[in-house]
């Protein structure tokens, strides 16, 4: 019996896959439970929203009154507490005639920070201009030259003290963890297990030891009036915790490249040193940079730890301004989601200069 010809029936016409209209419907409104789900959450969002917007925009008092503020407690916030110390919560407890000097100094220190992420500063010149700007920054921080008054560092304190540990630690930091990590992949017994036995006890305490070993346990096994100055110390216990976490994190990249890349570049007679500069290295460190970032982005934020050796930083500052005086000490809320906003700059910052650099190294991987 012959077989009858059916027609397929038309297909229904293709729903947009693209947009703005198209991306809500596939990840919000798909179903009915994930239309439900949605609506609820937008609901809760717009009203934290409206709560929010009242609380800190429509109520808020943002006179340095302290009255006032008192007046709208649990109304509004009270956002002159910033007004009122905003300069004792960035500039610490420098001396007050002074401050100019802090200013340009944090200037001073960003300078090659900023420079460093332009390729077109990517020359030998860079290290002259990181040296210069470290060199004004204690010069203006430090004083005692030029006419300047001596300022010691125990009084140093808010947003540079936070920026100059960051930074010097950074700096600092990566050159130990590329040796570490190279001295763990060593064919030496003795270098690998040295290199082994310091990232191992080093990631084996947290930092908070480790600061209170370098300013409260070193000067006891040193002589009387021998021990480094407290911020010197401070900086070597950072420098080596943050060395020992990035080690590991550029030992991973290590891995990722294959031993032909160093087969191959003995083939052609490049010595150990030049095959690891110019091959192995530059595709490692390519492989890991989202990781070294988060790695400097943690150790940004972990600077707050060093208020346990009394060294005041923008947290630590904060619990001064405050604390001292009863007048505003109620609106720490305020204050710390001020120092929160300057944390996020930062750190947002850096995380978008990382998917930058990585679309960079991307495109020249092609």
């Amino acid at each position: 019996m012959p077989e009858t010809f059916h027609p397929i029936p038309p297909r229904p016409t293709p729903v947009h896959s693209i947009g703005a209209m198209a991306s809500l419907r596939q990840n919000l409104f798909s179903s009915v439970p994930n239309t439900v789900l949605s609506l609820l959450l937008m609901a809760l969002f717009a009203w934290l929203v409206a709560k929010g917007f009242n609380w800190g925009i429509v109520n808020a008092v943002f006179a340095p009154d302290a009255d006032r503020c008192q007046a709208a407690r649990g109304l509004g916030a009270c956002w002159g507490v910033i007004n009122e110390k905003a300069r004792f919560i960035l500039l610490g407890r420098y001396p007050q005639t002074e401050q100019w000097r802090p200013v340009l100094a944090t200037f001073a220190l960003l300078a090659p920070v900023l420079a460093s992420c332009s390729t077109r500063f990517w020359k030998p010149s860079l290290a002259l201009i990181w040296a210069a700007g470290l060199a004004l920054f204690f010069v203006l921080m430090g004083g005692g030259v030029a006419g300047l008054e001596k300022v010691p560092t125990d009084v140093w304190g808010g947003l540079p003290l936070t920026l100059m540990l960051s930074v010097i630690s950074m700096v600092l930091a990566f050159p130990i963890a590329v040796l570490v990590a190279l001295g763990r992949r060593s064919d030496m017994p003795a270098i690998r297990s040295l290199c082994v036995v310091y990232v191992e006890l080093v990631r084996g305490v947290p930092l908070i030891s480790v600061l209170f070993m370098a300013s409260f346990m070193l000067p006891l096994f040193l002589p009387v009036g021998k021990s480094p100055d407290v911020l010197v110390r401070v900086i070597v216990g950072i420098t080596l915790f943050a060395a020992a976490y990035m080690a590991e994190i550029i030992r991973g990249g290590l891995q990722t490249v294959g031993r032909g890349q160093a087969e191959a570049a003995a083939s052609i007679g490049l010595s150990y040193w030049q095959a690891q500069r110019k091959i192995i290295l530059p595709q490692a460190l390519s492989a890991v940079v989202p990781s070294i970032v988060n790695n400097f982005i943690s150790l940004f934020k972990d600077t707050s730890l060093v208020t346990i050796v009394s060294l005041y930083e923008l947290t630590g500052a904060l619990s001064l301004a405050l604390g001292s005086d009863p007048n505003w000490r109620p609106f720490k809320i305020e204050a710390y989601l001020f120092i929160a906003a300057i944390y996020f700059a930062f750190c947002y910052a850096m995380s978008r200069y990382s998917l930058r650099l990585e679309k960079r190294l991307a495109r020249n991987g092609k």
